[in-house]
């Protein structure tokens, strides 16, 4: 009757001939031109990249990513797209005879339905394969998992459970319970449809078909919720609740047995829906889904917190000890503090002449150059031209002359942001490298006060067994832009004599080939810049270099590892310029461990490091850490990516160095973490602090900092990274944390424990006596007065033997000049402080005043190469004779000026001339 009635008022059906044809074609390739367009910045994207990959030869990272994104893309999609017009064809063909608009309507209704269900499944299954497809690296790492053997105590699954098969365990189950909410809706859409006439008359009914559909759909939600309860118990190991990370008591006497409680109610309550089918009624599965609900809340939100409050609180040390031991256990390992190597000292001795006897290569490195102060020298000494900068100044260790020598040293890069005449050509074509590097011993100083440059200048001149054959920097720290390589245009390489310049031409292999129009095309799309197809000067032989920043570099090729925030240019014995890059591996996804302070992580390996040549842009990473599960992993998705560290070229092998910015993490959580007994955990009985210094009219922490010192027990100096400690709210010290970095030793971590029985002065200690006594601060003082800047440099505490040295740089800086000059040397043992013109001055008198014997200071600068350590000046005495005689008569010129005698004026004047000429002469030869 319903259909009849419906027949009459909308007339008869349209033969089939008649009916509106929708032009299928027309729509596909409407939808095409669509996707392609919407695309195409896309695809430019991608096809730039991939030859970027190439020319590096890395595409296997390139097309192993995007395999698995395409693969896990059409699975996701595909699986969601089935269930989705599974339900909703379903719910269709129950409907099909019981509904005015789907039995009576037009024919074009009827596929005007079926195009929308078919759009709307589409576009859900692009959407839901897209999200998926972020997680391909979790799916590569979940079947190429490397197990790493330490089982969790609560559970005792494998560590690689929880950071490799957790996750993707996770992500299935909240993307099928999104999968199976999308085809109730779907499906409830189409019943929705049927009840139109129902809802326009505010009545609702759910016939029994619908509610044998949406019970199966609602059983399976119910289900998969089941299945996160029992996920959610495993990640009770990352709970914040208790007084340590991981899960607490109350999270193991408690929270579990909740979830274990609301698992088996999902699971009644699909069971219920389940049979709901068949006795059809609501009141059950209702009654289920409700006591979840409430249940969830009271359970898992108020009895918790009630129980830690009541119960845990109280007797917190009691109830939490064994989950502390836990949290203590697993930070250590996660963070390789585990292994930290601990000696007690049990006596401190004084400064003796033994202890300088046996530490020469210590003090011949004792750094006198603070990298900040360094920094600003070196941007007004060596810059030379507007458009060349020092991003910052690394420290590193070189044989030189067959001494073993602490350097600093910066690289030269562009900074064409200062280029007086800006324009394409000369920003793309020709200003397109840095070029070369300065470098200075730490510890010389010239009689001006600058630092002693061994290497320097344009090209790079050296004054050490140390050449350099290829200074030329196109990827470097701050190369953040793309230029062409091997134009029509010459390149500038560096500014010659007077007003011309030197050109060169690339004769590397870096950079992709834009030898076909096409190439040339794409990057121009991708960059915006349409000279790179209308310029003459790229020819069939050019090539782009961009992604030239070698952080961005290095992150775009292998974006799964973390990257230190200071690369380092490397010299080699080749002549060759080299940067390194420290890479981690790191997940947030170990069990019982903390999270380092300011980070989202709690797992870090220093296992990779990346070797990047400045010339050809070439990156080759290295194995450091085959012991490591996720380096491991990350070798077995991506095969021949890492390179065994035995094929490190021993050029390199010798400057490789501790990073610093794992040190510091690692620093930051033993000052809590060495704690290993519980009982002491929870009292903070014995926690450390990093100790505060003064720099350049500043109180802040003392930075770790890399010197060449000799540890403990040991019979040779090495290449350290050095950090001091104090007691949380004292200033005195308590212990030294260093890290090792050469041979054999690399990566291991050491602290001394200082005794407790004695006072040991903490650099801030050392600062409030330099500032207490009354020569030193009368001289501040006086310079302050005299309208210069005096700065302190970074207070280094140096292991001498037995014995604890002291060593603060003094720079003075003219308010009307930029460049710090080392004025004075303050050393300090024990309670004694000292400030001299040299450090082996300063030594000397330090020595005299705790043994009580005399110490030629020229016996000390004798400990040093060359007689040019200790902080001694560079250049030899005799310039300092011809200085201060050049002085005597310029002194005797005034005086007879002042006296109208101008013959014995002229006669000095020129006798001052011969000084300042030989002086002149001496210095060049010297250099």
């Amino acid at each position: 009757m319903a259909a009849q009635q419906s027949g009459s008022e909308h007339g008869e059906r349209l033969p089939r001939s008649e009916v509106p044809r929708i032009p299928g074609r027309l729509w596909v390739i409407a939808f095409i031109v669509f996707v392609v367009f919407t695309s195409f910045n896309r695809i430019m994207e991608l096809y730039t990249d991939y030859l970027w990959f190439s020319a590096l030869n890395f595409s296997q990272i390139f097309t192993i990513e995007w395999r698995t994104k395409i693969i896990v893309f059409f699975v996701a999609a595909a699986v969601f797209a089935i269930l989705f017009l599974v339900n909703t064809g379903v719910a269709r063909w129950q409907v099909k005879r019981n509904t005015l608009f789907f039995s009576d309507e037009t024919l074009v209704a009827q596929k005007m339905v079926t195009y929308v269900v078919l759009a709307v499944a589409l576009l859900l299954a692009w959407l839901v394969g897209s999200a998926a497809s972020l997680n391909w690296l979790t799916v590569q790492e979940y079947f190429n998992q490397v197990p790493f053997n330490i089982t969790d105590p609560i559970f005792g699954m494998d560590v690689g459970f929880y950071i490799f098969t957790l996750p993707l365990v996770k992500f299935v189950q909240g993307w099928l319970v999104i999968v199976l909410f999308l085809s109730l809706f779907g499906a409830g859409a189409i019943y929705l449809l049927e009840q139109r006439e129902n809802l326009e008359e505010g009545r609702f009914v759910l016939l029994p078909y619908a509610q044998l559909h949406l019970s199966v759909v609602g059983a399976l939600i119910f289900a998969a919720f089941a299945w996160g309860h029992w996920l959610d118990t495993f990640e009770l190991l990352y709970s914040n609740r208790g007084v340590v990370f991981g899960a607490s008591y109350t999270d193991i006497n408690v929270v579990l047995p909740v979830l274990r409680i609301m698992m088996g109610v999902a699971a009644v309550s699909a069971v219920l829906l389940v049979l709901n089918i068949f006795m059809r009624k609501n009141v059950l599965p209702l009654a289920a889904i409700f006591i979840w609900l409430v249940g969830g809340f009271l359970l898992r939100g108020v009895v918790p917190g009630v129980v830690q409050r009541f119960v845990v609180e109280p007797n917190e040390l009691q109830r939490e000890s064994q989950y502390i031991q836990y949290d203590i256990d697993f930070t250590n390992r996660a963070y390789n503090l585990h292994n930290v190597r601990e000696t007690e000292v049990s006596e401190l001795k004084k400064l003796s002449p033994a202890d300088l006897e046996t530490n020469t290569d210590t003090l011949n490195n004792i750094r006198l150059w603070d990298y900040r102060p360094l920094l600003q020298t070196f941007r007004q000494l060596q810059e030379l031209r507007l458009y060349y900068t020092f991003n910052d100044v690394d420290l590193d260790r070189y044989t030189i002359n067959g001494k073993y020598r602490q350097v600093a040293l910066a690289a030269r890069e562009l900074n064409k942001s200062q280029l007086q005449s800006p324009t394409w050509i000369n920003q793309k074509l020709q200003f397109t490298h840095g070029y070369g590097v300065v470098m200075n011993p730490v510890n010389e100083v010239t009689p001006e006060g600058l630092p002693n440059l061994w290497i320097k200048d344009l090209p790079p001149q050296s004054s050490v067994d140390l050449e350099i054959t290829r200074p030329e920097i196109y990827y470097g720290e701050t190369t953040t832009d793309y230029v062409f390589v091997n134009t029509n245009e010459r390149e500038f390489d560096y500014p010659g004599k007077g007003d011309k310049s030197v050109y060169n031409t690339y004769q590397g292999t870096g950079g992709v080939p834009l030898g076909n129009y096409f190439n040339r095309l794409a990057f121009a799309y991708r960059l915006g810049d349409s000279n790179i197809i209308l310029s003459r000067d790229i020819n069939n032989e050019s090539k782009i270099m961009f992604n030239r920043q070698i952080q961005k570099r290095v992150q775009t090729l292998a974006p799964f590892l973390q990257y230190d925030e200071d690369p380092y240019i490397v010299v080699g014995d080749d002549g060759l310029l080299y940067w390194i890059q420290d890479a981690y591996t790191i997940s947030n996804l170990y069990p019982y461990s903390a999270r380092a302070s300011g980070k989202q992580f709690n797992y870090i390996r220093n296992s990779v490091k990346a070797v990047i040549d400045p010339y050809n842009g070439k990156v080759t990473f290295y194995l450091f850490d085959t012991t490591d599960p996720l380096a491991q992993t990350y070798n077995r998705i991506f095969p021949g990516i890492f390179r065994p560290v035995s094929e490190l070229p021993e050029t390199l092998r010798s400057h490789i160095r501790y990073p610093e910015g794992l040190f510091k993490i690692q620093v930051n959580l033993y000052q809590i973490y060495h704690m290993k007994d519980p009982n002491v955990f929870y009292n903070q009985e014995d926690l450390w602090a990093i100790p505060q210094e003064n720099f350049s009219g500043n109180t802040q922490p003392v930075e770790p900092y890399y010197v060449i010192a000799r540890l403990p027990g040991e019979d040779f100096e090495e290449f350290l990274l050095f950090q001091p400690l104090t007691p949380y709210n004292k200033d005195n010290l308590v212990a030294w944390f260093a890290a090792r970095s050469d041979g054999e030793n690399y990566g291991e971590l050491v602290v001394y424990r200082l005794p407790k029985q004695e006072l040991i002065f903490g650099p801030l200690q050392i600062e409030a006596r330099i500032d207490q006594d009354p020569e030193i601060s009368s001289q501040f003082s006086l310079w302050d007065q005299g309208g210069s800047q005096v700065i302190r440099g970074n207070l280094l505490v140096l292991p001498l033997g037995d014995s604890l040295l002291y060593v603060e740089p003094i720079y003075l800086q003219a308010e009307s000049g930029r460049i710090p000059e080392l004025k004075r040397v303050i050393v300090a043992s024990g309670d004694q402080v000292i400030m001299s013109n040299t450090l082996a001055e300063g030594l000397a008198k330090l020595l005299k005043i705790l043994t009580g014997e005399a110490i030629d200071a020229a016996a000390l600068e004798g400990l040093a190469p060359d007689g040019t350590a200790l902080g001694t000046p560079a250049i030899a005495p005799d310039a300092l004779q011809l200085a201060e005689s050049a002085s005597t008569h310029y002194e005797a010129a005034q005086k007879a000026l002042q006296e109208n005698d101008w013959a014995t004026y002229g006669s000095e004047l020129d006798q001052m001339k011969e000084k300042l000429d030989q002086l002149m002469e001496l210095l060049n030869n010297a250099q």
